[in-house]
């Protein structure tokens, strides 16, 4: 089992009373969501702040909350906030790796550490703020979508993985279990497939951390889709590093047995374990996956442990 040397540092958590962000990097947020989710994080006790163009849209690209430049400069301005312990994004879509460019880096990496916590497109968020400001992060509902405001069991997983991050019970869902059997110790990072092969196209993909545990989830991509997202990461070298894969949903991606059939075939000769729908991504009941973190996979019993430092 590899020594495990490169997790990121983890933010202060927030506390009761404490202010955290909502922005919207990607696509349009449905207003009456908006106002739903800031109700339930404020009866958790935290002040919200909302962007200023959280609520716009693009004035030609409909899939676009707000332009570039403004979407850019909440997710910036709430970052840089010193009073701001966590920045949420308020729903996926399509969009945050066109505000990349437009971020101010070096205003970033000078403001205090905070969680940012997002899931599906926002992978592309982690993939860079993690790696570049050295940070872990939440991946995890966002609050303007369904699975915060309607879903009770991923909601509270969300507020316990906010402030509870010491919590290293196992995560294990009742279809987890092993495409190839195995014990695996790493750092977390992943996150939605199709946004991460196509960071390595826009030559935006960092190197996975030295030993990483991959995560994977993805919606609505069929059978070849994934295939042709995954071997375009496996060209890549992207799973060079990882002592472990971890899954998670796959909905609307065609039969599931389709859907693991073809990620055995590509996953199953890297002669690593593969753990099979550990219940995070697009599915009920989600849970929150801190990326950047030690953790230990033991894919014949469907866990994942964050917080472990590998058996032996």
């Amino acid at each position: 089992m590899p020594t495990i040397t490169a997790a990121r540092t983890v933010p202060p958590p927030p506390r009761v009373g404490d202010t955290v962000a909502v922005v919207a990097p990607a696509g349009p947020v449905p207003e009456e969501q908006l106002r739903v989710g800031v109700e339930l994080l404020e009866s958790w006790g935290l002040r919200v702040r909302v962007g200023d163009h959280v609520t716009d849209r693009h004035p030609r690209l409909a899939y676009l909350a707000g332009s570039d430049t403004d979407r850019a400069a909440d997710l910036e301005r709430a970052w840089c906030d010193p009073e701001v312990s966590a920045v949420l994004c308020a729903r996926g879509g399509y969009g945050s790796v066109r505000i990349l460019s437009r971020l101010d880096w070096r205003a970033m990496e000078r403001a205090p550490g905070k969680l940012l916590v997002g899931s599906s497109d926002t992978t592309a968020l982690h993939e860079a703020i993690g790696p570049r400001l050295g940070l872990a992060g939440l991946f995890g509902p966002m609050i303007a979508t369904k699975s915060f405001t309607e879903d009770a069991t991923a909601r509270e997983h969300l507020r316990r993985a906010l402030f509870e991050p010491t919590d290293t019970r196992p995560l294990s869902s009742p279809n987890s279990g092993a495409l190839r059997s195995g014990r695996a110790a790493g750092i977390t990072h992943g996150g939605n497939l199709s946004v991460l092969a196509g960071l390595l196209g826009s030559g935006e993909l960092p190197a996975p951390p030295k030993p990483g545990l991959a995560l994977l989830e993805d919606v609505t991509e069929q059978p070849y889709q994934l295939d042709r997202y995954l071997t375009q990461l496996k060209r890549a070298g992207w799973f060079e590093a990882a002592t472990g894969v971890v899954l998670g949903s796959w909905q609307d991606c065609g039969p599931a047995e389709g859907v693991r059939a073809t990620l055995l075939d590509i996953l199953g000769d890297l002669g690593i374990p593969v753990l099979w729908e550990l219940g995070f991504g697009h599915c009920d009941g989600q849970f929150t996956v801190p990326l950047g973190v030690n953790a230990e996979l033991d894919a014949e019993a469907g866990t994942l442990t964050i917080g472990g430092t590998g058996p032996g």
